[in-house]
């Protein structure tokens, strides 16, 4: 009896034990199966570290993409110069390839270039292409661009702006304006006549503009506009220093037959030839 009962714990033990080896193996088998599956789905260093590279350099390019200006001709561009050779001066203001300017805009008449490299301008792009040609800049009409600018800022305000007198022309002077040609008739030079106009030649002067149209590129100028000014303010200060009875100093400024015209201070006084001289005078000139 007692053989029996130690025999069928001896059972009991085994079947235990075989029951915990087969849970063991179970255990097992899922562990191994669910291995491969993390193995899979989490990616070596190596593989994140590319992944990674790839994302940086996505960014970067979408970046540089989102940064690139649209250009178009016409454009006032600013830029750097970078390189000048016979084909034209190489200006980097921001595109994919470098702008082109003909040398000769840089040329002086003694012959020299005056630009260099490393200095900053602006220019106007006149042609822009999609291929690997370089774009064509011009720095002539930029500054065309900032005169006309200048001009017509000058126009809506009122304001003089200087020009050179560079040439006599039909009915009056051309004036250069910072590269623009200007328009000033001969009945606008001064508030007196002025019968030759060629003392004005090669001379800096100072005008107000008095017609403007950049449209037909044309400008007019009137230097009589600020001479006027200028008369009448001196008229009204000697208007209120003189009166009747008062000695004062005058430039005669013309003759007649009956006596003199003399400027007392912006005023054209008449002195009669009667009152030239106690005696009686036949001739003013005399």
């Amino acid at each position: 009896m007692t053989n029996e009962v130690i025999n069928e714990t001896e059972e009991s033990e085994q079947n235990e034990t075989s029951v915990a080896k087969e849970t063991n193996t179970e255990n097992s088998v899922e562990i191994a199966e669910e291995t491969p599956h993390l193995q899979e789905t989490q990616p070596s260093a190596a593989e994140e570290k590319q992944n990674s590279n790839e994302m940086d350099f996505g960014a970067i390019l979408e970046e540089f993409e989102q940064d690139q200006i649209s250009y178009h001709p016409g454009d006032l561009v600013e830029g750097k110069v970078v390189g000048i050779s016979e084909r034209g001066v190489l200006v980097d203001f921001g595109f994919k390839s470098e702008g082109v300017i003909p040398v000769e805009e840089f040329t002086t008449p003694e012959g020299e270039v005056a630009v260099q490299k490393g200095d900053n301008i602006e220019a106007v792009i006149r042609n822009i292409y999609s291929g690997d040609a370089p774009p064509i800049l011009s720095r002539n009409d930029a500054i065309n661009r900032k005169s006309w600018d200048e001009i017509e800022k000058a126009y809506n305000g009122n304001q003089p702006i200087k020009g050179f007198v560079t040439g006599k022309t039909k009915g009056g002077l051309k004036v250069d304006i910072d590269g623009v040609e200007a328009f000033l008739p001969g009945s606008q030079v001064d508030s007196r006549p002025i019968r030759n106009l060629d003392s004005y030649l090669n001379t800096e002067i100072e005008a107000k503009v008095i017609k403007f149209s950049r449209k037909r590129n044309n400008i007019v100028l009137s230097r009589k506009a600020l001479t006027d000014e200028a008369i009448n303010a001196k008229k009204t200060e000697t208007l209120n220093q003189i009166g009747q009875g008062y000695v004062i100093e005058g430039t005669v400024r013309n003759l007649t037959e009956y006596g003199a015209f003399v400027d007392i201070g912006g005023i054209d006084g008449l002195l009669h030839v009667t009152d030239m001289s106690w005696g009686r005078l036949q001739n003013p000139g005399d």
